[in-house]
């Protein structure tokens, strides 16, 4: 089933995850963990992330090899075998960097047979050591240009003029930033930029962490207000620690509440540093949902025992 068709078909609000691959060398066994322990809550789909490669040049023999070097690998494999253990449907994050259109069509293609229904389609970062985002040559720059190759294919539009071209059938989720793409110069411009992507064929948002619901409710009224139309799923990241204060905000350009850090560098003990942060997260999503958000998207980042205690905290 493609997301957009769970969203709109279910009574009430859905759960979706999403996992990240594990480190080159480690098993798949610890991702089947996390989600053996989510199961319960019958998530609607899992997305899984995707990383570009860290690329080096290493010499031997006299010659220089140029190596890409990928942390996480799997993310298609991780999709496959998901579908087939649990029979859920499976997000693959598709990003722009690292790939030429070319090599972008080839790989939906793949994912197509594999009867991957969903796409998430990013940009992505740039890779490990580089601080600005280069496209490959003849790759996209932004995410909009690769929703519209997507969306093509849909229509059986391919970069190659073929007879009988048979279309594909994706659906495809865009990232919406709640407090602006770090790189947008201000929130107006970054709200314009997601529209586009969603003109260009979007089906639906999810929104990077926030922790402060006043954040989501102006970017969901800004968004409508301009004309965004689609399901804007949150994304919401359980917190635990105080050292989640700091890294999260430097990894993710995001910020917390001032009450909740108080709350949390008052609390005495790790544990109680640990129920404040998750209560805290618990309520947040209880206030989506009397918003009326149509899911809750987790972000697991590979770990279930945080993402168990707030679905927990908030479903029963």
């Amino acid at each position: 089933m493609q997301v957009i068709e769970a969203i709109k078909n279910s009574k009430k609000p859905i759960i979706s995850l999403e996992i990240t691959p594990p480190n080159k060398g480690q098993s798949i066994e610890d991702i089947y963990r996390v989600i053996d322990t989510l199961i319960p809550f019958e998530p609607a789909f899992i997305n899984v992330t995707y990383h570009q490669p860290q690329v080096v040049y290493e010499e031997k023999n006299g010659v220089i090899y140029r190596i890409p070097k990928r942390k996480k690998p799997g993310t298609v494999g991780i999709c496959a075998a998901i579908m087939n253990r649990y029979r859920i449907e499976t997000v693959p994050h598709f990003i722009c960097g690292g790939f030429s259109k070319y090599e972008t069509e080839d790989a939906l293609i793949d994912l197509h047979y594999l009867g991957i229904e969903n796409i998430f389609a990013v940009r992505g970062d740039p890779p490990p050591g580089q601080r600005e985002f280069i496209p490959e040559r003849d790759g996209h720059r932004h995410a909009s240009e690769l929703v519209k190759q997507i969306v093509n294919m849909n229509h059986g539009i391919y970069l190659e003029e073929l007879e009988n071209a048979q279309p594909t059938n994706f659906c495809i989720g865009v990232a919406g930033y709640p407090e602006k793409h770090y790189e947008a110069p201000n929130f107006e411009k970054d709200l314009l930029n997601l529209k586009y992507k969603v003109d260009q064929g979007a089906h639906y948002i999810i929104t990077q962490m926030f922790f402060d619901f006043e954040i989501f409710k102006n970017f969901c009224e800004r968004a409508r207000e301009i004309g965004i139309t689609v399901p804007i799923l949150p994304g919401i990241k359980p917190i635990t620690s105080l050292r989640q204060l700091s890294v999260l905000p430097r990894d993710f350009h995001i910020s917390f509440p001032a009450k909740l850090v108080e709350k949390m560098e008052a609390a005495k003990t790790p544990n109680e540093v640990r129920k404040v942060a998750i209560d805290h997260v618990v309520k947040l999503c209880e206030q989506l949902i009397d918003f009326g958000v149509q899911g809750i998207h987790i972000y697991t980042m590979g770990r279930g025992t945080s993402s168990y205690e707030l679905l927990k905290g908030l479903l029963g």
